[in-house]
């Protein structure tokens, strides 16, 4: 049993997680914004490690990405970075991040280092269900590291029920096909998408992204799932003077 197990073994609702990006708007910023994070409150974080092409991502993110690129972050780097992830951050670990770095990097040695390192999870949103099948799963396993799957408003019931059976921490429920940034917005259509999902009554709990953003997106989203992520409003965040000494005030306009 991993952190992310314990976690949702203690706590089955109001989770908040935090999502960044490695790299970000200083290079060696990572730990600090982990750390003050924690110190926050959030329940579990998710380290994005940029990529040229984030296909996903809206501009902030991709943003983000361009410039921890251009400040020097690659995969090598952010695993030195995070040897002492686990003197400074107690809370669950997971990266976020594209498929193809991943490959070049070599997923064995990838999931190995993100093991040592105090990972606990990994969410690839390019990679195929399929693939993690037959040819990763074993090194996830290995390592005691869970893999996150993505569920849009379009996810078959059929494809749905075979994510929970492959999963073993949580579900990531994206709260609509476009790309992060968004504002959530809960229409007829999406919250008949929410209901539905619930009623499923699936082995692993559910954590919605793309859209949050305040208080009110939050708690929102608090009502058909267990908890929420938060993406590119905490980025933006990050671009401005003085950000470490705000981010107390931003988890709890989230969260209070």
């Amino acid at each position: 049993m991993n952190r992310l197990n314990q976690l949702f073994d203690t706590k089955k609702n109001n989770l908040l997680s935090i999502y960044f990006t490695a790299g970000y708007p200083a290079l060696h910023a990572t730990l600090d914004i982990a750390e003050a994070l924690e110190k926050a409150g959030i329940d579990f974080l998710e380290i994005g490690f940029p990529y040229s092409d984030p296909v996903a991502d809206g501009p902030t993110i991709q943003h983000s990405s361009e410039k921890a690129l251009e400040n020097g972050m690659t995969l090598h780097l952010l695993f030195e970075q995070l040897k002492d992830l686990r003197k400074r951050v107690t809370i669950p670990i997971l990266l976020m991040g594209y498929v193809n770095p991943i490959v070049q990097y070599g997923v064995e040695r990838f999931c190995k280092k993100a093991a040592e390192v105090g990972v606990d999870g990994i969410i690839v949103p390019d990679l195929p269900m399929y693939e993690y099948e037959a040819m990763y799963s074993k090194h996830f396993a290995e390592n005691n590291l869970s893999n996150i799957f993505l569920v849009t408003p379009q996810t078959s019931e059929e494809r749905i029920r075979r994510i929970d059976e492959l999963s073993n921490s949580f579900i990531y429920l994206l709260s609509s096909s476009s790309i992060t940034g968004g504002n959530l917005q809960v229409s007829v259509n999406i919250e008949d998408y929410y209901k539905r999902v619930k009623a499923m009554h699936l082995k692993n709990p559910a954590i919605i992204g793309f859209g949050i953003s305040d208080n009110k997106s939050f708690s929102k989203a608090c009502e058909y799932a267990a908890g929420a992520i938060v993406g590119s409003a905490f980025v933006k965040l990050l671009g401005t003077d003085g950000y470490l000494d705000k981010i107390g005030r931003f988890v709890i306009s989230i969260r209070p």
